[in-house]
């Protein structure tokens, strides 16, 4: 597999803030909500989740429309994404509200390739049982349907760009 390009924002996260994440057996897809079209970069998401009085972003990525994947909170530390998984999982969000839009096709592309890195870095099994929608683990709306309806695609990619 090819490497994929992350932007990395230099996001500032006050020492001892953060924790460290002991393992890793789960991927968490998410949608940012919002207004429909709205593209927020990771910074403007941790600024956001900021005023809510967290540490910063609370995703460890964030996949924009254009699929540019940028990297939010450090993939070593523990998430603020699903609460009471945080600790064992990776927390990546696609940017849209998947309630009243579609993600676009370079979304679903950068999702797979991230979620086939993620496996290939952490070892989670690129399948339903460890790559879950947010309403998988408690009651929400998140990722929205048009995304949930495309997980098992999005997870035959991943599974195919492994493979590569």
């Amino acid at each position: 597999m090819e490497p994929i390009q992350i932007t990395n924002h230099s996001l500032f996260f006050p020492s001892g803030r953060l924790l460290a994440r002991t393992k890793t057996n789960l991927v968490v897809l998410h949608h940012t909500g919002g207004a429909a079209g709205e593209d927020p970069d990771a910074a403007q998401i941790d600024a956001m989740h900021r005023r809510l009085g967290w540490s910063g972003i609370g995703y460890h990525y964030l996949i924009r429309k254009d699929g540019t994947i940028e990297e939010g909170r450090p993939a070593f530390a523990v998430g603020a994404h699903a609460e009471g998984v945080n600790a064992q999982s990776l927390g990546v969000a696609l940017c849209g509200n998947f309630c009243e839009e579609e993600p676009t096709a370079a979304q679903i592309e950068s999702t797979a390739m991230l979620l086939a890195m993620l496996s290939a870095t952490f070892g989670v099994e690129p399948d339903r049982t460890h790559i879950v929608g947010h309403r998988d683990l408690m009651a929400t709306a998140c990722p929205g349907d048009a995304l949930y309806e495309r997980m098992d695609e999005i997870i035959g990619k991943a599974i195919w760009y492994c493979e590569q």
